[in-house]
């Protein structure tokens, strides 16, 4: 019996007790977006302290001074650091704080958190709130939550009932039409030496694309492609991805041009807890925080709590910044990093009985006004914590759309940890650079690598 049959059967028996259909919610409780709860689900009012602003709309177009092309001006430059946490203060805000966050506070005493004033800047397209709440009336999740039906071009569940549908609001939410960037990946080793990695990516959004259908789409929720530009010896590799919706039915399709091979085969270990070579130290599936099948874990909603969660980095995200400025030897530069005191959902992922996989626990922090998986800790099978990430998110006002600008991923412990994200020495990620589909086929790839 086949590797793939065998996991498919397995859900089948894991879920045969509580394998039905998740209903999407009613009008009444639809009625909500736009009103008491933002167009994405998000709780509108602040809070009662008064430290989490009411949302106003966030930054739906681009700021004074913003030309096409350029890094983005700091919406928030006059914002001052309301507090400093560290070493020696972090008890005293622990009630805010992830045990990742801890952790690294605790590790590194260098590590520290600045925490400003707390902006809700989240924003998307008018037609993206249109599609959510149309979502929202019909999306359900596959039987065995493998995947979705009867959704379009962005998050499907924006008022949840559970961990999976939290978990697909973020592998699904907006994040623009396409886009290209070049950047880099600096890989830290724990004596303080990095390796640069340049690649450039391209990726088209295919489940976005305004008016389009499941049907439409066959299947798939983006393209992407890449190239290696540097070190030399890795120059001139090429990867190419259809990101399928139902990864258990029908798995992810990948492709690699080695230069040294010089043809493009099909890679069919792309998934899981496949080592991610591009920088040796995550698995495939801490891309984007996560990605893929969501078939191995239990997903358990723990509820919406108020953490401090990177938040608003356009200081890190300068184009001013050389790459040097940002890795340091045991963590990024926090001056230049920023936290804000957000509402996240808060969703443990528990390995399954049968299946295997390095990461028998993880938790997951989802910003409430983005669905973007802001912090993310792994464990292994000693409940032991060895792996903490944060995304460093900003509005991009040109299009609007909320993404990382960086992503930091610490192995606490093997003490390295690597940056994706890195291109300040290059230029921002371009959202008009006018892909099309049939730029993201194996024989498109052949002839780009050749």
């Amino acid at each position: 019996m086949n590797c793939r049959l065998t996991r498919i059967l397995a859900i089948l028996i894991l879920f045969s007790l509580n394998g039905s259909v998740w209903a999407k919610v009613g009008s009444n409780e639809a009625a909500q977006l736009g009103q008491e709860l933002t167009p994405t689900g998000a709780i509108r009012a602040g809070n009662k302290a008064g430290t989490i602003p009411r949302w106003n709309g966030g930054i739906t177009s681009p700021i004074s001074g913003y030309e096409k092309g350029m890094f983005h001006p700091d919406p928030f430059a006059k914002d001052k650091i309301k507090f400093n946490i560290d070493a020696d203060n972090w008890q005293n805000y622990q009630e805010n704080l992830t045990q990742g966050q801890i952790t690294l506070l605790k590790k590194f005493p260098t590590f520290n958190i600045n925490v400003y004033p707390s902006q809700r800047s989240a924003a998307y397209p008018q037609f993206v709130y249109d599609a959510i709440k149309k979502n929202a009336l019909s999306a359900e999740l596959q039987r065995y939550g493998t995947g979705v039906r009867n959704t379009q071009v962005s998050s499907p569940f924006p008022i949840p009932k559970n961990g999976l549908e939290v978990l697909w609001n973020h592998t699904l939410r907006f994040r623009g039409l396409q886009y290209r960037s070049v950047s880099g990946i600096a890989i830290n080793s724990s004596s303080g030496d990095s390796m640069l990695v340049m690649r450039e990516s391209k990726f088209f959004m295919a489940y976005s694309q305004p008016g389009v259908t499941l049907e439409d789409i066959d299947n798939k929720i983006f393209y992407v492609k890449r190239k290696t530009l540097s070190p030399a010896r890795k120059a001139g590799r090429f990867t190419l991805v259809h990101e399928t919706l139902d990864q258990v039915l029908s798995p992810r399709k990948a492709w690699v041009y080695e230069p040294g091979e010089r043809r493009v085969r099909r890679t069919p270990n792309l998934s899981y807890d496949t080592s991610d070579d591009n920088n040796g130290i995550g698995t495939i599936d801490q891309f984007d925080m996560y990605n893929g099948a969501p078939d191995f874990y239990n997903w358990e909603l723990l509820g919406k709590q108020e953490k401090y969660v990177p938040y608003n980095a356009y200081k890190v995200h300068s184009g001013g910044l050389k790459v040097n400025q940002i890795v340091g030897k045991n963590h990024v530069n926090p001056d230049l990093l920023r936290y804000e005191l957000h509402r996240v959902w808060v969703v443990e992922a528990s390995l399954r009985v049968g299946m295997s996989h390095i990461y028998a626990k993880r938790r997951f922090y989802f910003d409430e006004d983005t669905w973007q998986i802001v912090l993310a800790e792994e464990y292994d099978k000693k409940d032991d914590l060895v792996h903490v990430s944060e995304a460093h998110t900003i509005n991009y006002y040109e299009v609007p759309t909320t993404s990382q600008t960086l992503k930091v991923n610490y192995n606490l412990s093997e003490s390295r940890y690597y940056v994706e994200g890195l291109d300040n020495e290059r230029s921002p990620v371009d959202y008009s650079v006018g892909l099309k589909k049939r730029q993201f086929t194996s024989s498109a790839l052949r002839r780009e690598a050749r």
